[in-house]
């Protein structure tokens, strides 16, 4: 999916003639800056001992198909796919769902090439909370209900990830998701809640602060 992982960097002079680049470059950055569900994953991996730097974990590329981006447990990078992501609002939720994929590698050992449930648990917990499943993420893509359906959108997110990342059966994946689906869907760190919006997702970097300092104090 990510053919340019192996090939030699190319130089700032080749890389900056493409537009492709330059916009992904430039809508990383504001994400970064700007967007509460990334400022506070880097934030809470921050405090768990793994800084993010711009420059040294994510890596604009071309990729394969119409993926959109990847977390790259070998080199702890963040795969983003410049020929697929298009316009910023897609860009932040990239960002905030590898940066999950991230956090998790980060405070856990998670086998993600061996064990299929360790993938499931991220993949639901990177479409819990990412803001994948918004209620109007899923009105664009003529999938909406009432009751119920946050879930069920998680459920089929996290198996569709799982299928475009690894070679296994639709069936093996519903498994590893449906053994895991509880518990890491109620897995809610570093957020505390699941953040349905940006509003949401403000209030909970602001309440993350908040229990940091709470907890210096104690």
């Amino acid at each position: 999916l990510f053919p340019d992982r192996n090939k030699k960097p190319q130089s700032f002079l080749v890389r900056s003639l493409f537009t492709f680049h330059n916009r992904c470059q430039v809508m990383l950055r504001m994400t970064l800056e700007t967007n509460p569900y990334a400022q506070l994953l880097l934030e809470a991996m921050k405090q768990s001992g793994c800084t993010v730097f711009n420059d040294r974990h994510f890596s604009c590329e071309n990729c394969d198909g119409c993926v959109s981006g990847g977390f790259d447990a070998a080199t702890s990078q963040i795969v983003l796919c410049q020929n697929n992501i298009r316009h910023q609002s897609h860009m932040n939720r990239v960002v905030t769902h590898e940066l999950i994929h991230a956090f998790d590698h980060c405070r856990a050992h998670v086998d993600w090439f061996k064990n299929v449930k360790h993938l499931a648990c991220s993949e639901i917990r990177a479409a819990n909370l990412s803001g994948d499943c918004a209620l109007m993420n899923e009105i664009a893509r003529f999938k909406f209900g009432l009751k119920g359906h946050h879930q069920t959108c998680v459920w089929d997110r996290a198996i569709r990830s799982i299928l475009a990342v690894r070679k296994v059966s639709k069936e093996t994946a519903e498994k590893a998701v449906d053994e895991v689906f509880g518990a890491c869907f109620n897995d809610l760190e570093p957020f505390g809640r699941i953040p349905h919006s940006k509003a949401d997702a403000r209030r909970a970097f602001k309440d993350f602060q908040n229990r940091d300092r709470y907890n210096a104090n104690l």
